[in-house]
């Protein structure tokens, strides 16, 4: 009878222990986690979780769907109270960090330690960062899709099709075919359109996210033609700059933005306006002075783009297409601009200048002058080295004559 008891009496302690050990064993877990996208400017991560012991540590994991050579992930240490049951949060500011296009999906996950020791990586989640202020509807091309929400479908289709043959043209003309599917996101205006962005320039009127295969253009129904070009723009824009993928990929401006004028066709009339007005008052920019960006002011910067028209159409009609795509693999192989024009052209960005003003009837303000005799053949860091090895040169002659007048 006595063991009895003592049996009972231990069977009675492992069944109120019973539920912490089990507690024990288990470890972090997970209860909820999700994200809430407020276009354009943030997107908001949320988590519940719940261990044995105290969690101490939370840390949020994020990535963009985007093109690029390694898959780049962000991870920021999150604040809450430390505690066996916790609910953190943590907001992505765009506003510090810049915009998403709509469309793009943001894939995530959380790590959390506990007070033991333990640490545990959640399952990863992915949210879109759509743009919900509109309904959008969809149509599909060959390698194209585009969305919009104001108009009828023959708006959409001439839409489409001015980006398809804007494609096929730079790949016939050029040879550089888009190669990922593109996505066209159409604003109704451009007021819609700069709403999307953060921080756009009070001229932009469509923007290419090369990284993301996605471009955003403010185009209203009654603006069909206008809406062509731009469509056929930024495709220009896509497709050069996928040609251009790697880790050195960088354009100057002027021919970033020269190569996607010529996707639109000939020239708009009041911009070919504008650049015959600054060559008969030889008021042009300079090819270097537009290599990094355009003026911000509206008039220099249409300027800028018909010049960087102007310049393309000299290269492929004075060295063919060929010569283009020489110049873009140059350029991908991490050459500088000078180096890059040097080797595929034998003038650097002063002497391009001076020929393209001569082929427009102007004096060159930097005589052209075929690679060999100009210190500009040089690419810069060998300037550098030079400079550096002559300075170099210069000090152990002074230290050798002090060395010697000592000695004496």
């Amino acid at each position: 009878m006595r063991r009895l008891v003592i049996l009972a009496a231990l069977l009675f302690t492992l069944l109120a222990v019973w539920p912490q050990a089990a507690l024990a064993d288990g470890g972090i877990e997970v209860v909820s986690s999700r994200a809430e996208a407020r276009f354009p400017t943030a997107v908001t991560f949320y988590l519940q979780a719940e261990a044995p012991a105290d969690i101490v540590d939370i840390d949020i994991v994020y990535r963009v769907s985007a093109s690029t050579l390694v898959p780049v992930s962000c991870r920021a240490a999150v604040d809450f109270e430390e505690g066996q049951s916790v609910a953190a949060s943590w907001q992505w500011d765009m506003l510090q960090s810049g915009g998403l296009p709509p469309g793009t999906e943001v894939e995530y996950w959380w790590v959390l330690s506990d007070a033991t020791g333990q640490r545990v990586e959640s399952a990863s989640s992915a949210v879109c960062f759509d743009d919900q202020r509109y309904e959008w509807d969809s149509m599909a091309g060959d390698g194209l899709e585009l969305y919009w929400y104001d108009g009828d479908e023959a708006f959409a289709a001439e839409l489409l099709n001015a980006a398809e043959e804007a494609r096929q043209s730079l790949s016939a003309q050029v040879g550089v075919p888009l190669e990922r599917p593109a996505n066209y996101y159409i604003y109704a205006n451009a007021a819609d359109l700069q709403g999307a962005l953060i921080y756009p320039a009070e001229w932009t009127g469509g923007m290419a996210f090369p990284a993301y295969d996605t471009v955003v253009i403010g185009i209203s129904p009654g603006n069909l033609d206008w809406g062509r070009r731009a469509v056929a723009h930024e495709m220009g824009h896509l497709v050069v700059h996928q040609a251009m993928a790697g880790p050195y990929g960088r354009l100057p401006t002027w021919l970033d933005e020269g190569l996607a004028m010529h996707a639109e066709g000939q020239l708009r009339s009041d911009l070919q306006s504008l650049l015959q007005k600054a060559i008969a008052g030889d008021s042009l920019f300079s090819v270097r002075s537009i290599s990094s960006s355009f003026p911000a002011a509206a008039g220099d910067a249409k300027l800028s783009y018909a010049e960087s028209y102007s310049l393309v159409s000299f290269l492929i009609d004075s060295y063919s297409s060929d010569k283009i795509l020489e110049l873009l693999e140059a350029f991908k192989a991490g050459s500088t601009d000078d180096g890059a024009l040097l080797q595929v052209y034998g003038y650097d960005t002063d002497g391009i200048d001076g020929l393209w003003r001569q082929s427009l009837g102007l004096s060159p303000e930097h005589p052209p002058s075929a690679a060999g005799g100009d210190y500009r053949s040089l690419d810069t860091p060998y300037v550098v080295l030079f400079i550096m090895v002559g300075i170099l040169a210069l000090l152990c002659l002074y230290l050798g004559l002090l060395l010697m007048r000592r000695m004496g």
